[in-house]
């Protein structure tokens, strides 16, 4: 499709729209390696390699104004073609891609889920929150003082470091179960994150909910820790309890105060459905209980996404800057402190009231809402390996690179749809036909037309993916073998992985503290931090 039949959006009209408080969802569809280089404050990156999987789930409204970019890679034109399939009616290009953006004057990000980090240290500025040093900490530890480490990361997170004798508790737990964690007012708090985000708005919450205890973030986090020389630990289990009466009814008392501070607004199931029938907002339902809670039992329809992940990852969840988001819970407590920092990033949040046992009536996981597709050839298992072992078969692996270097079909090659253009398509080997899969299959089936256009070769799918091929006991092969393209797919987080240099570490510190001056340049935020 040619941009001169788009529809384009240039940088003024998208910056007075986020200035005025109306519905944008500014797309990069490039991958995240690319899109952290650099991007707009609330550009969100689903990449056209997702584009299917994630589209209707974090932009649910078909009415939305929807505006694409790359940055000269050719995808952004047939990403658009792509939501006008699916049946999005106002699709539009950014007017000179990532590019035109900087020539008319707009900012840029690098990393991910910059809002919410840029928001932690205007937290940290205007609240001027407390922290102490990892040697601070660690003197405390050995001098054998009352103090309490809490761990705000999720918990696979927790598991694959952490400071020795911390507890694992999910930002978004943070408020209902420190009291029963640290129940001498004595006793200091610590909360931790990886870097700094986590742990300030963490600790913040706990000394704006009334906790008596002195509490304290722990100053940039495991990355931090690690810069001073300190042992971490792998595999920890220590996680929090059930909360008592005694601390759920505190809690609760605060939480609300606290949102009735910040803005929060009450809505009812009445609402909500008044609201989804007039189709005039985008619409955000978000279960931010714990899993387990949730898969017992939530209501129809709602997402599950922990208070502290929402919080970290909004760009991720809520991809629609100016729509409203609605939070559940069974108790008062984490919809409401959701709910107030939400408020203070400039959201219109409401918490939903009123629920009684009987609503929380759908059980298990998300399930989230994909394109439908056609019915399209696909090989058991079984059969691909006796193709396979005749040859003049290639199969295609569209899972992610990690999952890929982990464990993949003898022979399959790695790559993303985003190579998938006339230009790209060079990289694929030869073949008389090709197999495509990923982890269900479900993603890889959506890549058989452009393959059947590129190659005019018949592609068929594994049937039930890579799980069902591992499930039937047949061979895998693991590493980088076979890559039709660099893993741009997932950017590596600076504070993740371990012999981090301290030059690289400093860096990225660095970058954190200098977000506020970013945003203060493209002035486009509208956070109002409680104070």
């Amino acid at each position: 499709m040619a941009e001169n039949t788009l529809l384009t959006r240039d940088y003024h009209q998208l910056r007075l729209a986020l200035q005025n408080h109306q519905e944008v969802a500014l797309v990069d569809v490039r991958e995240e390696v690319q899109f952290a280089s650099g991007h707009p404050l609330f550009a969100v990156n689903i990449s056209i390699s997702k584009l299917d999987l994630e589209i209707l789930n974090r932009v649910p409204r078909l009415t939305t104004p929807v505006t694409v970019y790359d940055n000269g890679e050719g995808l952004a034109q047939e990403a658009a073609a792509r939501l006008r399939e699916i049946g999005y009616l106002d699709v539009a290009l950014l007017a000179g891609g990532l590019s035109g953006w900087t020539e008319a004057g707009g900012e840029l990000f690098s990393d991910v889920n910059v809002p919410s980090k840029a928001f932690g240290e205007l937290v940290e500025k205007r609240a001027k929150t407390p922290s102490l040093t990892a040697d601070e900490v660690n003197a405390l530890q050995r001098a054998g003082s009352s103090v309490v480490l809490l761990d705000a990361r999720r918990f696979d997170e927790y598991q694959t470091q952490s400071i020795p004798g911390s507890i694992s508790v999910p930002g978004g737990e943070l408020v209902l179960r420190s009291r029963d964690l640290a129940p001498s007012p004595e006793t200091t708090i610590v909360v931790i994150s990886a870097d700094r985000t986590r742990s300030i708005i963490g600790a913040q919450s706990l000394i704006d909910s009334g906790l008596p205890n002195p509490v304290y973030a722990l100053r940039d986090g495991i990355l931090g820790w690690t810069r001073a020389g300190l042992k971490l630990e792998a595999n920890q289990t220590h996680r929090y309890g059930e909360a008592s009466d005694t601390a759920r009814l505190h809690a609760a008392r605060h939480a609300r105060s606290l949102a009735d501070k910040t803005g929060v607004q009450r809505a009812t199931l009445d609402d909500v459905n008044v609201w989804r029938q007039q189709d005039r907002h985008t619409l955000y339902l978000f279960d931010v209980r714990d899993e387990a809670e949730y898969q017992q039992g939530h209501l129809p329809d709602s997402r599950h996404v922990p208070g502290g992940q929402l919080l970290q990852e909004t760009d991720h969840y809520a991809s629609v800057r100016g729509a409203w988001i609605v939070l559940i819970d069974s108790d008062g407590v984490r919809a409401n402190i959701s709910a107030s920092w939400l408020a203070q990033l400039g959201w219109q949040t409401f918490v939903l009231d009123g629920l009684s046992k009987a609503d929380f009536s759908a059980t298990g996981g998300w399930s989230p809402r994909v394109p439908p597709q056609p019915a399209l050839p696909e090989v058991e298992p079984a059969e691909l390996s006796a193709l396979l072992a005749g040859g003049d078969i290639q199969v295609l692996d569209f899972t992610t690179s990690a999952n890929y270097a982990n464990a993949h079909i003898p022979g399959a090659a790695w790559l993303q749809r985003s190579v998938l253009t006339t230009e790209g398509a060079a990289v694929l080997p030869d073949s008389a036909r090709y197999i495509v899969t990923c982890g269900s299959s479900l993603l890889a089936r959506y890549s058989i037309p452009k393959l059947e256009q590129l190659t005019g070769k018949p592609v068929l799918a594994l049937k039930g993916g890579n799980t069902a091929w591992k499930a039937a006991g047949l061979p895998v092969e693991s590493g980088e073998t076979r890559l039709l393209l660099p893993r741009v797919d997932r950017y590596p987080r600076p504070y993740e992985g371990k012999d981090i240099s301290p030059a690289t570490l400093q860096a990225y510190l660095d970058w954190e503290r200098g977000l506020i001056a970013q945003l203060d340049r493209d002035g486009t935020h509208g956070f109002q931090v409680l104070r």
